[in-house]
């Protein structure tokens, strides 16, 4: 819970500013950051101008973005990527990669986990995951459960620089993929109308809030797979081994 507090600390300060200007230099979305936002939350249409009211519009977006923000941001973001690599190496019980490694290879593979991730988040915020598509696009919906499968197993791989293999990891990127399933399920029914609660109650602090504890779900269900995976492997990998022999 301690890392996933700070993994909501520093994806919000990383990992929104840099998505609010993609979608402000995206002219085909023009609801911007809010709007994906609001489909990562699976927030209802009684929500989603809650959401809208705590971001500013994208052509302001533009004209205040500055290159000073935007090394800011790639400073931020690749402390972010650092942040999430100790937390999986803690959970398999590694040395810290700087150890063994140049800085410049750890660098190159916190940039790349960094383009995989913005890469995933915008296709995310833009297939038919809602609630009510669900049903009718089931298509869309496998083919969103499988890039996300894959994402989650590419990003152990990369962060961990390799020193644990890809059948290792792939209990926990099956986990955790789960987990963010069953954290969109629990946004639509107990986060969403609670962001329209919070909002008459407290303003857009209330609103703020429920987005914040959103990000610690997330930041639990990336440790908590990857811990869960590891058990599942570790408790797996020694029978096989007994019914080889």
């Amino acid at each position: 819970m301690t890392r996933s507090l700070g993994f909501a600390a520093m994806g919000f300060l990383t990992l929104v500013p840099m998505m609010i200007v993609l979608a402000a230099a995206d002219p085909a979305q023009a609801a911007g950051f809010a709007h994906w936002l609001s489909r990562a939350l699976s927030a209802s249409t009684s929500a989603e101008p809650e959401i809208q009211q705590l971001f500013a519009p994208p052509q302001r977006v533009l004209r205040a973005t500055t290159s000073f923000s935007l090394a800011a941001l790639a400073l931020f973001g690749i402390t972010f990527a650092a942040a999430v690599q100790t937390g999986y190496e803690k959970v398999w019980g590694l040395e810290p990669a700087r150890r063994g490694t140049s800085h410049a290879r750890v660098l190159a593979r916190h940039v790349l986990w960094l383009c995989l991730l913005v890469g995933y988040v915008l296709l995310f915020t833009n297939t038919p995951l809602r609630r009510q598509n669900v049903i009718t696009t089931p298509l869309g919906t496998a083919g969103a459960v499988v890039i996300t499968l894959l994402v989650l197993w590419a990003s152990q791989r990369i962060l961990l620089g390799g020193r644990a293999g890809w059948k290792a990891l792939l209990p926990g990127a099956l986990v955790t993929t789960l987990g963010i399933l069953g954290l969109r399920v629990f946004s639509s029914l107990v986060l969403s109308p609670l962001i329209v609660t919070s909002a008459v109650a407290y303003g857009p602090v209330g609103t703020m809030l429920v987005v914040q504890s959103w990000f610690v779900g997330v930041g639990f269900v990336l440790y908590a797979g990857a811990l869960v995976g590891r058990i599942l492997y570790e408790r797996a990998w020694p029978r096989a081994q007994r019914r080889r022999g």
